[in-house]
Parts: C-alpha cells; structure tokens; sequence
C-alpha cells in the first residue's frame, strides 16, 4: 500500500525567524502532523501559478485547503465589509484553481477559511462578520484564542461517519458560509452558523468551519486519508 500523497495549501506571509526577516511560505506544523498521523504524506502547496494547478494536482492523492485570511469579496460579488481586510490576491487565485482541477474524484477537505473558499468556488456567498448577525465574538474571541463551541453534526453525512453525531470544537473565524451552492449542510452552531458542509456530488467534499488540527481528533484527517488511499 502506498501512502497518499495530501497537499496543504500554505500562507505567504512576511515571516521572522532565525537571522531572518522576509517573505515566506508557511503553515502551522499541526496541519503536516495530522496528515502523518492519520498515515498520509505531507506536501505543502504553497501560493504559485494557478496554470500549473493541473499538474500539481495530478501528482496528489488528496488536497487541504487550510485556514487563513478573509476571501477577497469581489470574487463572491461583494462590497468588502469594514472588518473584512487583508485578503491575498495570490492565494486565492491559487486555491481556486486546486479545487477546479481536483475535479469530482480528488479527496479535498477545507479547513475554516478552506470551507469558505470551496463554498465561493461553488457559486455560494459568504457573511463577511458574524458578530453584526450574532452580537457575540463567540466564533473568534481575539487575537490567537480559540472559540470552543457545540456542534450537532447531520446523521447520514460523511462528516457524521468520521466524528459521530456532535461534539466540541475550536474555531477562529469572523466571517461564515452564507450560501452554499451544491453543497448540502453536515453540521451546525447551536446560534444557526453552518459549520460544516459537504457535495454528495464528489467522491469526497467536505469541508468544516473548525480547526480539527488543533486537537487529538483525527477522524476528519483518516477520512481523507482513506480517501485517497490506493493500492499499488
């Protein structure tokens, strides 16, 4: 059996480190060592040509659209809210263009902004501050804290047969998946914020509003690793 080869999307980011104090392309360690655990092989993707997505993709067993900056608005056809800033031209062009070549057979899971990205991919829309619906910061408290909400997962789904019915996770996230295109929703805030979703349509689509990397859970990373598993 041949380990599946994952791709994880990375930021480009001016970064410090060592001696150094420039442009770089990183990704919290979490996101390669879920994949490790979960049996698969790590391969950061970080933001390039959207041209040569196909032949990036063609070499993958699975994708990972990773957390990150706000999706620009423009590309759902929206005015930018005043707390919606700093999105990367760059990245979203190429993860747009992972997910169009992953075409229906590719295993992709999107993590948080991942999950926004693919619903914008589809045609759907995002809400650009969740506070000004919710009146509450719950999903993201600040700076590098984690929310820790409930979450009551979809029976049936494909969520459901890898993390079971409901459960608490960690999110960080101001913005949400308003419409979802074809996308049919796997699980949900107690407060109606979507936070998962998931195409019947795709071998495996799944995407989820929550950081899974940040916990000992790694139902969601076997999943896509057993979806891209495959026999020499």
């Amino acid at each position: 059996m041949t380990r599946p080869l994952i791709g994880i999307s990375t930021y480009r980011e001016q970064a410090r480190w060592g001696v150094w104090d420039q442009p770089a392309d990183l990704l919290p360690t979490r996101y390669a060592r879920s994949i490790e655990r979960a049996g698969g092989v790590p391969v950061l993707l970080p933001p390039g040509d959207p041209e040569a997505a196909r032949t990036v993709v063609a070499r993958l067993d699975g994708l990972v659209i990773a957390g990150g900056a706000d999706v620009e608005p423009a590309r759902y056809g929206a005015e930018p809210h005043p707390r919606t800033t700093g999105w990367r031209e760059d990245r979203d062009a190429w993860e747009l263009a992972l997910l169009e070549a992953a075409g229906p057979d590719l295993p992709v899971l999107g993590i948080c902004r991942g999950m926004q990205v693919m619903a914008v991919a589809g045609g759907g829309s995002l809400d650009q501050h969740l506070p000004d619906r919710l009146g509450s910061d719950a999903h993201s408290p600040g700076g590098a804290a984690f929310g820790e909400i409930d979450v009551d997962v979809v029976a049936g789904t494909m969520l459901a047969a890898a993390i079971g019915d409901k459960g608490s996770v960690r999110c960080h996230h101001h913005q949400a998946v308003r419409d979802h295109a074809d996308f049919v929703p796997a699980a949900w805030a107690a407060d109606g914020t979507l936070e998962a979703m998931e195409d019947p349509g795709h071998r495996f689509r799944l995407a989820v509003q929550w950081h899974p990397e940040t916990t000992d859970d790694a139902g969601l990373f076997r999943a896509l690793v057993a979806a891209g598993s495959r026999d020499d």
